[in-house]
């Protein structure tokens, strides 16, 4: 069976008593190291030692025919791989060991074997007229299957800024899907047996669904990945994250004592790593509850500068801007967030309804709550004082019951007082809409 057979294409070759030069390819019986391109056996070498998942990305092939946008493919395969090697839990294989397939026709378990890597990344580049498309698919190298695809048609006028922006989008994006299939497997395996990395990717999709016995759950796996590996700064700073969540929902008996973990585990996470935009994104959270703007600012402004592309960053930036009185700008960067990421947490929705509120747009603040497939008592209470500044009260009174049915001690003082609004205006505002809706002062 000739399926079964690898071959490795060796290009023209001039051969004794035949003119003209004939193709020419390898029958590869077996897998051998030293056959592997130049580059593979390292980068090999270098993801069985990782525990993060890896990823080859392959040249971008061009299909116009056009030599000009061989430049294109080119420089948009390297700057995917530039923008992907940002994030710290993604092991992504070099431009030098992939850039040995430009131009060949692979398998992509053959790159995966070469490399080492659980997933390949592989699309074409085509120009018809004054339009450029880019067909981009994400395979899972194991079992060959297409965990994501995608394609982006551009007008093309300046050939550069369409490089940028289709750079963005796709690592905006393979992130979040590689991320989804890993956990996919690591779900099947019990937990005694996994990694520290997979431990932490477990305890954050526990996190984001905002439960306390997922919280808890969360900070368990965490303390496994710390126990796995100490010097594990990510997994000290999403134990931070998620002791801060539970501090945030009262999910703990001292808050006190709860909020002085967070601080240590995050000036581990700093120690250990002052490169890891989740270090600094989770402390410019973590000042911003103790009202420090200006502290959380230059921490959030560190973790745009090392990871523009992540969701979580882009989405915190609106968020902050909303806590210190720019709640339009707020709308623009946490809508970036969902452009970004168009599998995002639900929390997004609740980001974006603040900004709308403060930005006095009722009706999109109302829409954005709505989006909430599991409200709570703080949701409510926002949909509440929505309700109350559209004028309707009806829907504020049925919101502002449903805050004391899950909350009977609920005040407008208490409430706002886990609020971190810079100025005064923001926070009367907020005040107003509670009253008016009937709340408890």
């Amino acid at each position: 069976r000739l399926d079964d057979i690898a071959f490795e294409d060796l290009g023209d070759q001039s051969v004794k008593n035949i003119v003209r030069p004939i193709r020419v390819f390898r029958v590869r019986l077996e897998p051998d190291a030293t056959t592997a391109p130049e580059g593979a056996k390292e980068a090999a070498a270098a993801t069985t030692i990782s525990k993060k998942p890896s990823i080859a990305v392959l040249p971008l092939v061009n299909m116009s025919g056009d030599p000009e946008q061989e430049f294109f493919a080119d420089g948009l395969t390297e700057d995917i791989i530039t923008e992907l090697s940002r994030f710290r839990d993604l092991l992504v294989i070099s431009r030098n060991s992939t850039f040995v397939y430009k131009g060949k026709a692979v398998k992509v378990q053959e790159v995966a074997r070469e490399f080492g890597v659980e997933y390949v990344l592989e699309g074409s580049v085509r120009k018809a007229g004054d339009r450029i498309r880019v067909t981009v698919q994400l395979i899972d190298a194991e079992t060959d299957r297409h965990i994501w695809a995608d394609r982006y048609d551009r007008e093309l006028e300046d050939i550069f800024a369409i490089q940028d922006e289709m750079t963005r989008a796709i690592v905006a994006t393979l992130p979040g899907r590689v991320e989804a299939a890993t956990h996919d497997r690591a779900k099947r395996k019990p937990t005694d047996n996994m990694a520290a990395y997979e431990c932490v990717l477990t305890a954050k999709v526990l996190h984001h669904r905002s439960v306390r016995e997922d919280n808890a759950e969360a900070q368990r796996l965490l303390d496994r990945a710390i126990a796995l590996d100490p010097n594990y700064a990510h997994a000290h700073a999403w134990k931070g994250c998620v002791l801060g969540q539970a501090w945030i929902y009262g999910w703990c008996v001292d808050r006190d004592a709860a909020f002085q973990q967070v601080a240590a585990e995050l000036e581990i996470a700093l120690a250990l790593d002052d490169n890891d935009s989740d270090v600094h994104r989770i402390l410019a959270a973590l000042n911003l509850t103790s009202e420090d703007h200006d502290k959380a600012a230059y921490h959030q402004e560190r973790a745009l500068a090392l990871n523009p592309n992540y969701d979580l960053v882009v989405v915190q930036q609106g968020e902050l801007l909303t806590w210190l009185g720019r709640p339009e700008e707020g709308i623009d960067w946490i809508k970036k967030a969902m452009r970004l990421n168009p599998y995002h947490p639900e929390r997004f929705w609740s980001h974006l309804g603040r900004a709308c509120y403060c930005a006095e747009k009722y009706a999109e603040a109302a829409e954005a709550f709505s989006r909430i497939t599991r409200p709570d008592h703080t949701h409510h209470a926002f949909l509440a004082a929505t309700f109350a500044q559209m004028g309707n009260a009806v829907a504020a009174a049925a919101h502002a019951a449903e805050v004391l049915k899950r909350e009977p001690e609920f005040s407008v003082a208490l409430y706002l007082a886990t609020q971190h609004y810079k100025l005064e205006v923001d926070r009367q505002r907020h005040e107003a809409g509670l009253l008016k809706a009937g709340l408890p002062a």
